[in-house]
């Protein structure tokens, strides 16, 4: 029986003198630049190669959008307004950010399953697409845009009756707060045609993290199968179907970088009855952790170290406050861990221990009987794997610890 590796291997990141390089700077001089640990680093050469090898996977009639959520930092959205054809964003602040850049408005979508009026006038008023969740979002949307004396483009964001299968997180394929149940869709676009409001198409997004190409396929297959039928009932043509994404990263022992090859085959296969049936539907993939995840790392530094009853414990200035998904607390059924090196020195001995942060909790751990380099006080702990869904999705306020600085190098 073949072994299984003991973890992810993190190629994209090069290693000299026994050290990290992020950027093409060794993780030790940066560190020194930012001033502080711990701290969040993003390759901007990762993330632009990522945007590229899509573009040269996929057909140039699916277009690409950054979906803000995985990593909002400006610089960040900044350098995607480049890379991308538009951007999906879930809440004020983020619009906000979006509408900072160059992107177009009219390329720019709203979702969410709890808009407040003040986001949705926000939205109406920048003439952004708004992806409706619900028959009374519909009617808010309506009675707000009149307020403003303005005609928003809407999209309805449907929840099938499919699911993304092998997917870490499931978005739709039964009850759920997001979007609208697919069968339910008629007879809200019929209402939808009674009010002051621009029906401008459909958003079926079924999963996330998904490393199975075959389970990519088939929901594709069935998303634009659905879109056909849905669009039968349409006012006016679609002008846009967004099918989400779902394209996953490895995190864990066994995990493999997802294939894009079949998925790209299969689109093209698709794609000339998808044009026959929508002609005018701009053919949306939206992406977030796939485009950042894999750029950035986490880094923090070891301040103790201690055994306690014959287990090694490494005590760093970083934790689940700043990286709540690397502690196994942000969807882990059962906790794994993250890819965890000793940043500064990736070879020599090794021993198994336990990378623990400064918070009074025993959920505040990056690394659980983790074989690493023989590490001692001042040695820089680096996460990687870290660039979508990490510091924003943390609970930076617990217990009141310093802030996280980022940087995009």
């Amino acid at each position: 029986m073949k072994e299984k590796p003991k973890h992810v291997q993190m190629d994209q990141f090069s290693v000299k003198n026994n050290c990290v390089q992020i950027g093409g700077t060794p993780l030790t001089q940066l560190a020194q630049q930012v001033g502080q640990t711990p701290f969040y680093a993003y390759d901007r050469r990762l993330i632009k190669e990522r945007a590229a090898s899509l573009r040269n996977a996929f057909s140039e009639d699916i277009h690409l959008h950054y979906a803000i959520k995985a990593n909002p930092m400006p610089a960040i959205v900044q350098l995607m307004s480049a890379l991308v054809d538009g951007f999906d964003v879930a809440s004020a602040g983020e619009m906000k950010i979006a509408l900072d850049t160059e992107m177009p408005h009219k390329h720019i979508s709203f979702a969410g399953p709890g808009k407040t009026d003040k986001e949705l006038k926000q939205a109406i008023a920048a003439e952004i697409v708004i992806n409706m969740e619900s028959e009374t979002e519909m009617v808010r949307i309506a009675t707000l845009a009149e307020q403003i004396c303005l005609v928003p483009k809407v999209a309805i964001r449907v929840n099938p009756d499919f699911e993304l299968k092998a997917s870490g997180m499931k978005m739709s394929g039964g009850p759920k707060q997001f979007g609208v149940d697919a069968e339910r869709v008629p007879a809200m676009i019929k209402k939808l045609a009674e009010l002051p409001i621009q029906f401008y198409g459909f958003h079926i997004f079924s999963g996330s993290q998904n490393l199975s190409a075959e389970s990519i396929i088939d929901a594709h297959n069935k998303t634009f199968e659905l879109a056909g039928q849905l669009t039968e009932y349409a006012p006016t043509p679609p002008k846009l179907l967004n099918i989400g994404g779902g394209l996953g990263i490895p995190y864990f022992p066994g995990d493999t970088r997802i294939d894009l090859q079949p998925i790209s085959e299969n689109l093209k296969q698709l794609l000339p009855t998808v044009k026959q049936n929508l002609p005018e539907a701009e053919i949306v993939m939206e992406l977030g952790r796939f485009l950042v995840g894999e750029a950035g790392v986490y880094v923090c530094r070891v301040i103790d170290k201690k055994i306690s009853r014959g287990e090694t414990y490494l005590i760093t200035d970083g934790g689940l406050h700043h990286h709540l998904a690397a502690s196994g607390n942000f969807g882990q059924v059962i906790r794994k861990n993250y890819p965890v090196v000793i940043g500064n020195k990736i070879n020599g001995n090794k021993k198994i221990v336990n990378v623990v942060g400064p918070l009074c909790t025993p959920l505040d751990i990056l690394a659980n009987k983790m074989e690493l380099t023989e590490a001692d006080v001042g040695d820089l702990i680096v996460v990687f794997q870290s660039g979508a869904y990490g510091y924003t999705a943390s609970p930076e306020r617990f217990l009141s610890h310093p802030s996280a600085m980022e940087i995009l190098t």
